[in-house]
């Protein structure tokens, strides 16, 4: 007997009980990720992510348009994450020079004279390996140090990649959570600076500033949407570990646009499912997952929600969905092997979820309720991010190559199989 696991989801009330004290989304207005955008345009190398449409794709579950923000090539570090690390470190850094981000382009940053007025800082942080890597990157870049530790767990050929940046690189016996909690007394002890994509009490400015160097990928996604003819998406997939990100995404669209904001899906690992649990059991407070979190989608096995990040997606987030593996598993092999005439996606695990989510939406008939209560349908316009590319090049090929998470037959049973 085959194990099956549903995709579960609800739709979110807290739309309604929380609309009269909203959480603040003035921080992702235009102005604010302009100034992100303007800092991360003065590295070198810099260039906006590619916007792919797959109209093929779209033809074939039934909607208008999927387009999706390819965040494989982010200066060739293959995962979008270097856009939160690299503008908190910068904003940090502008803090103590006294000086305004604007005023702080790389650069200036790398020069001798900035060298001279701040030298020997260290950047740590906990990270199952994008982040971590974003960080060290960073680092390196600016002429610090980073420290970096991961939870037991992780992939070497990830722990690899983040000590080729010059890091200190360790892995704990613990998950990430506790590991991020470890990382910030061994910081406060040393001195060291935390960079971590996750807010709690007390530690708040620079995951708001990584939160807002990710809404450059939103706005250049935005700007990329307009340009093929498409003012606005109806809907809007993203995925959440801690949430940074998914926050960032309904922020930055929230402020922009108020009430006639997309609807947005927020996608989680079935192991990891704080938001679409503390969304069930509805009293506007979030709910942790503990324990190890075994799952595929090693970017998103965080079990403590970001409380910036949960404030936005609790009163603004249209719906919550709870994903097995397989639903990863199945984005990454439809990205990567496209319907003629779409583009190729190599997509990772935790870069897919929402592809793989979407199509089992438009396909499978238990999923038909949440499909008709967020109007999905052949008017809709959908934007995916698929945030990191084959960061785990083995991991990718057992999904791809050797159908390692496959859709179980169960899944497509006639009495529940739409009609496309």
């Amino acid at each position: 007997m085959e194990h099956y696991e549903k995709i579960l989801w609800v739709l979110n009330e807290g739309t309604k009980y929380f609309r009269n004290h909203a959480a603040d989304v003035s921080y992702f207005k235009e102005t604010e990720i302009a100034a992100a955008r303007g800092f991360h345009s003065s590295i070198p190398n810099y260039e906006p992510t590619p916007l792919r449409s797959l109209p093929h794709l779209a033809a074939e579950l039934g909607v208008s348009g999927i387009y999706v923000k390819d965040e494989s090539c982010r200066f060739g570090l293959n995962a979008f994450k270097v856009l939160g690390a690299s503008y908190a470190i910068a904003r940090y850094l502008a803090g103590r020079l006294g000086i305004n981000i604007s005023e702080l382009p790389y650069d200036v940053l790398v020069s001798d004279e900035v060298r001279e007025r701040i030298s020997n800082v260290t950047f740590a942080t906990t990270t199952d390996g994008n982040h971590g890597r974003a960080v060290a990157w960073t680092a390196r870049m600016l002429r610090q140090n980073a420290v970096i530790y991961m939870p037991k767990g992780s992939s070497k050929l990830r722990y690899d990649a983040i000590a080729a940046e010059g890091a200190r690189v360790t892995v704990r016996d613990v998950n990430y959570d506790e590991s991020v909690r470890m990382t910030a007394d061994e910081a406060n002890e040393k001195g060291w600076v935390v960079v971590q994509d996750t807010a709690w009490p007390g530690y708040e400015d620079i995951p708001t500033w990584i939160m807002q160097g990710y809404g450059s990928m939103a706005g250049e996604a935005l700007e990329q949407l307009r340009d093929d003819g498409r003012e606005l998406p109806t809907h809007i997939f993203v995925q959440a570990g801690v949430g940074s990100f998914a926050g960032a995404v309904q922020g930055f669209f929230r402020a922009v646009f108020g009430g006639e904001c997309p609807k947005v899906v927020v996608t989680e690992a079935n192991k990891a499912d704080c938001y679409y649990r503390s969304a069930f059991v509805g009293d506007g407070k979030p709910h942790a997952v503990t324990g190890d979190m075994d799952t595929l989608m090693a970017g998103l096995a965080c079990g403590e929600p970001n409380t910036i990040a949960f404030d936005i997606l609790r009163d603004n987030a249209s719906a919550f969905v709870s994903c097995p593996d397989y639903v990863a598993a199945r984005g990454m092999r439809i990205l990567g092997n496209p319907i003629a005439g779409d583009p190729f996606i190599r997509s990772g695990e935790s870069g897919a979820v929402a592809a793989g989510l979407l199509s089992f939406m438009t396909q499978c008939g238990y999923l038909s309720g949440v499909k008709d209560a967020l109007k999905i349908g052949k008017d809709s316009v959908i934007l995916l991010f698929s945030t990191e590319g084959d960061t785990d090049p083995e991991r990718y090929r057992r999904v791809v190559w050797d159908g390692e998470f496959p859709t179980y037959d169960r899944v497509w049973d006639e009495e529940t199989r739409c009609c496309s």
